[in-house]
């Protein structure tokens, strides 16, 4: 050992003093003499070779010294039994069944409007009125004759209970009170078609047509009526879900542009697959008790798939694959203090999820395996453990 610090020393020296300033590297550039450089640099390059090889030697007397230098460094996870939730995801849209545009039922002169855009009504309320053409006066005219038909067939019907009078002349008059009532009550449901009522409880959202102007029956569009009540995601589901992804699976929602994130379930799946892209319909119900969600809003969804209450999970990237597709991993035996041999074990895997993969065979709960430096080990092969 003392020769070779001798020697490398004298090399360095060699190397550090060389024929003095004026044989420098420096010095022999500057000088431009192509013989004198091609030899300043062959002096070099021996030198180095030489150095080189006494490095190489101390190097490997430094292995025999301390022979724990060639044991791999690796830290270790302990398998554990733990809950495993799969989540697909997925992108919908927010929607309503309750987001009409009101029509008028009878066309005419757009009488008067009676609510403002934004104003809240309820079910039933009345929102606007039409020029009902003089069918309101011809009810009141009905209603006139229905009175004396009335009249009439009260006082036939009680000569007929004191048996005055005929038969006929009894039936005519009540015929006649029938006749005027249902002409009545046809006439009745006539004129309420001029008055526009809201189908349910919901927000004015806009007017469409002003007052005054003339409207068509089914056709004219007078106002939009929203309702944020009774919300619902709709989202498009591939077909390889269909056992999975059913009703009563519980959904993480996210709202990218409110940033508001809520807990749901599926209300309801699909019975036909689109025959176009394989996939079905998925409705899952969105409580909106601050009216904050709004239809056409994009949503994130995380569908739970598949639950394993005892799975064991491993981060994906300490995973080997052999030329024959087969995975494996290693893992600790015979560990004594810091110490242990690495056993090679081959797994069967199944879903992953953020970087983690479930283990369905090959490991038990409590077995020790090689996270970092899992790849740099072999089978049998003594390794040092840094930590668990």
């Amino acid at each position: 050992m003392k020769k070779l610090l001798t020697i490398l020393t004298l090399a360095l020296l060699i190397v550090s003093c060389g024929d003095g300033k004026e044989n420098t590297v420096e010095a022999v550039i500057a000088n431009g003499d192509v013989a004198a450089i091609q030899k300043k640099r062959d002096v070099i390059v021996t030198q180095q070779q030489a150095l080189n090889s006494q490095i190489k030697q101390l190097d490997d007397k430094l292995k025999d010294l301390n022979p724990e230098k060639n044991i791999p460094l690796i830290t270790a996870i302990i398998a554990k039994d733990t809950v495993f939730s799969h989540y697909v995801e997925l992108q919908g849209s927010v929607e309503t069944d309750e987001n009409i545009l009101i029509t008028p039922e009878m066309g005419g002169v757009l009488q008067r409007v009676y609510v403002k855009e934004g104003q809240r009504v309820s079910k039933g309320q009345t929102l606007a009125i039409v020029d009902d053409g003089g069918m309101g006066q011809q009810l009141a005219q009905m209603q006139v004759q229905a009175d004396l038909a009335k009249t009439t067939f009260e006082r036939q019907e009680r000569l007929w209970d004191q048996k005055i009078g005929s038969e006929i002349q009894y039936l005519q008059a009540k015929s006649s009170y029938d006749g005027q009532l249902n002409a009545i009550n046809s006439m009745k449901q006539q004129v309420g078609k001029a008055t526009v009522r809201a189908p349910f409880s919901g927000t004015i959202d806009e007017i469409i047509t002003e007052q005054g102007s003339v409207v068509a029956s089914g056709q004219t569009q007078l106002m939009r009526i929203v309702s944020l009540s009774n919300m619902y995601i709709k989202t498009n589901v591939p077909e390889t879900y269909i056992s999975n992804i059913i009703k009563g699976k519980n959904v993480e929602v996210f709202f990218p542009v409110l940033g508001k994130k809520l807990d749901a379930k599926i209300n309801q799946t699909g019975s036909f697959i689109n025959p176009d892209n394989r996939t079905y319909k998925v409705e899952i119900d969105v409580p909106n008790l601050e009216h904050t969600i709004k239809p056409n809003l994009t949503a994130r969804l995380k569908i739970n798939d598949y639950t394993n209450d005892k799975a064991i999970l491993i981060p994906q990237n300490i995973i080997s694959e052999n030329a024959a597709g087969e995975q494996y991993i290693f893992i600790l035996e015979q560990v004594k203090d810091n110490k242990a041999v690495a056993k090679q074990v081959f797994i069967k895997t199944g879903r992953t999820q953020a970087g983690f993969i479930e283990v369905l065979e090959g490991l038990e709960d409590g077995n020790k395996i090689i996270q970092e430096g899992a790849r740099s080990v072999k089978n049998g092969q003594t390794v040092k453990i840094i930590t668990y």
